[in-house]
């Protein structure tokens, strides 16, 4: 997940396309632009993922007076199948208040003392705190913001749709495959939010509506999102918390974004040329205006400089790099997963990325001769502008910090024991994607999602027979396929009302494509399971 930006790295402010002159904006029922601002008498404004969080950590801080405390017996970390036993509850009202209180600062450096298994900052121990993935978080925010700063990336998509404006099917599924494997990569999902004054022009001069503008990029990046193979913000967090590589389980993640992303670009290009053929059978129409919009948005294109080019090559190799850094290439060259490591290989984990892309901001900055001043105010900003998903991460970690200082995690665990041991790997996969459907409703934050459910989630692969990485697959499909549509995201409110399509609007159009790609998810989580 990647955090909605309020203002463009280097100072712009972000806002909407203008209205085309003569247009007039829709009214009554059918209004796309979306809910009213927050505030507005009478109008319910779905909570904050922040907020959500500190809701369940109370919710979770109140069951753990009810729900009896237990243990496992572990053999590495993970739980030995029938070795579950009730403990006495020792904790006092004073210290489950200490515990609900300290719940963010243990989320992001609690300690865990190595005798008790109790994690506070005053242990000594290992780390059991997202002080790590906060780093990365917000070294990831650093980088993005400066490439951003450069102008290379709106640039070089921009010339991109800009060259295949004649070819309209072409384009769509160009610009489509490149959000989807940017979605994939790093999380590319608000960033989105800046091309509809592009992308919507471009579409109406090929003679389709404003439909397929947001299907082109708002299922592009979410296809892409839902199918991240190593995108650190959802798979990266997910595979931290659930103590398994970020490199496990890329093949089938791969196979995935291939076939759904190649569903999902048919699915619009199929609608467009509906469209194009017909414009009568358009379901959203064209506004007053679009004309002179489209006119407008297809003038010529300023072309790459070579500083832009060094800046997308610069780009392309760091995340080339975070590929090569995380993959376990002797489990996945010998089939072996507990194979002994090349010599090449780095083995990286959150520490060395965020010292990586830290380092890799500096180099863009240095080869797009931004200076001192404006790269350290790009940077600065990039960061401030990912602290709110960096919280999100250390709230949901401590929600897990209370579960584990009251002892009921593997109670929980133990209660779905008995159905999980006996459920076959590939329906359990299946059901892992299911139940995670109305978390991500909660919780559209994939981060905090990931670092709230994994630690529950992931030791009953251990019981099922499959592997963690499974889970991670299953669990980030979840909640890639429910920020495809839900309106606690301000990737999908916030595209419709940029691209002025009701929200009803686009339901009635997606829904088919969600049914087709959740069938899809089940299929390759249960012959992921089978092929473990």
């Amino acid at each position: 997940m990647t955090p909605r930006r309020a203002a463009r790295p280097g100072g712009a402010e972000e806002t909407a396309p203008e209205d085309p002159p003569g247009a007039e904006p829709p009214t009554g029922p059918d209004d796309p632009t979306g809910p009213e601002e927050p505030g507005g008498q009478g109008k319910f404004t779905f909570p904050s993922a922040l907020t959500v969080l500190v809701c369940v950590t109370l919710a979770v801080w109140a069951l753990a007076f009810v729900i009896p405390p237990g243990r496992y017996r572990r053999d590495g970390g993970a739980p030995v199948r029938g070795t579950y036993q009730r403990e006495p509850d020792t904790a006092s009202l004073l210290d489950r208040l200490s515990d609900l209180f300290l719940a963010p600062v243990n989320g992001l450096y609690g300690i865990q003392d190595p005798d008790t298994g109790q994690v506070g900052p005053e242990f000594s121990g290992a780390l059991y705190g997202s002080a790590g993935v906060f780093l990365f978080v917000l070294a990831i925010g650093a980088f993005i913001s400066v490439v951003f700063a450069t102008g290379a990336m709106d640039r070089g998509i921009g010339r991109l749709a800009h060259r295949l404006r004649d070819r309209g099917s072409l384009l769509i599924a160009g610009v489509m495959t490149l959000f989807s494997l940017l979605g994939t990569v790093e999380g590319f999902a608000e960033e989105t939010l800046g091309f509809y004054g592009l992308v919507v022009p471009l579409m109406l001069a090929l003679g389709y509506d404003r439909l397929v503008a947001t299907g082109t990029i708002l299922l592009g990046a979410g296809t892409g999102v839902l199918c991240s193979t190593v995108n650190p913000f959802s798979t990266g967090v997910a595979s931290a918390a659930a103590d398994v590589s970020l490199g496990d389980g890329i093949p089938l993640r791969a196979a995935m974004w291939l076939v759904l992303t190649g569903v999902s670009v048919a699915y619009v290009v199929r609608y467009a040329r509906r469209v194009r053929a017909d414009p009568g059978r358009s379901r959203t129409g064209f506004l007053p205006g679009d004309r002179e919009l489209a006119e407008a948005g297809t003038g010529s294109m300023p072309p790459l400089t070579t500083r832009h080019t060094v800046v997308l090559a610069t780009v392309v190799l760091a995340f080339a790099v975070l590929v090569f850094s995380v993959v376990p290439w002797a489990n996945v060259f010998t089939g072996e997963a507990g194979a002994e490591p090349y010599p090449w290989e780095l083995g990286w984990s959150f520490p060395q990325l965020a010292a990586f892309f830290l380092a890799a901001t500096v180099v863009v900055g240095i080869v797009s001769r931004m200076g001192e001043p404006r790269l350290s105010a790009a940077v600065v900003r990039g960061a401030a502008d990912f602290v709110a998903p960096a919280l999100v991460i250390v709230l949901a970690r401590g929600v897990t910090v209370i579960m584990n200082n009251a002892r009921v995690t593997d109670t929980v665990l133990h209660s779905v024991e008995e159905t999980v041991s006996g459920t076959p790997g590939a329906l359990f996969g299946v059901l892992v994607f299911l139940v995670n459907l109305p978390l991500a409703f909660l919780i559209p934050s994939s981060s905090g999602h990931a670092t709230l459910a994994m630690p529950v989630l992931a030791p009953l692969a251990d019981f099922a027979g499959v592997s963690r990485a499974l889970v991670v697959t299953a669990w980030g499909a979840a909640s890639g396929w429910m920020n495809l549509w839900v309106p606690t995201t301000a990737v999908v409110l916030g595209g419709l009302s940029l691209a002025k399509v009701g929200y009803h609007v686009y339901l009635r159009f997606v829904w088919p494509l969600l049914t087709v790609l959740a069938v899809l998810v089940c299929g390759f989580v249960a012959l992921g399971a089978v092929l473990d």
